[in-house]
């Protein structure tokens, strides 16, 4: 009987050993896709299982995927936008050294 025990004791340790493993690959593996640009990040969020977010540790993982490098006083990434009506570009540069710039991010749905 204590033999049993034993052995019935090592298979729940091989299966939690097996089981946290996985748990860290899936976490590595989330990591790692939330690093990469917001279209991609995009395309794998829509297969997640939705069971998943009650199971893994996404906000954690999303605050330090993208915490940035950017400092107060640093001057401000460059980046270019097509405006709404699609005919034109507008560059962030082109603005510097000229007048403050605001910009506001959100959604207007």
């Amino acid at each position: 009987m204590a033999g049993q025990a034993k052995s019935v004791m090592k298979r729940l340790w091989a299966v939690a050993g097996i089981g946290a493993g996985l748990y860290a690959v899936i976490c590595g593996l989330l990591f790692a896709v939330m690093l990469q640009s917001p279209d991609i990040f995009a395309r794998t969020m829509r297969q997640v299982p939705w069971p998943a977010f009650a199971v893994l540790p996404f906000k954690s993982l999303w605050m330090k995927a993208r915490s940035g490098h950017v400092n107060v006083g640093d001057v401000a990434p460059d980046f270019s936008l097509e405006s709404a009506d699609h005919k034109s570009h507008f560059q962030l540069s082109s603005l510097r050294g000229q007048k403050p710039v605001v910009l506001v991010f959100g959604s207007y749905t």
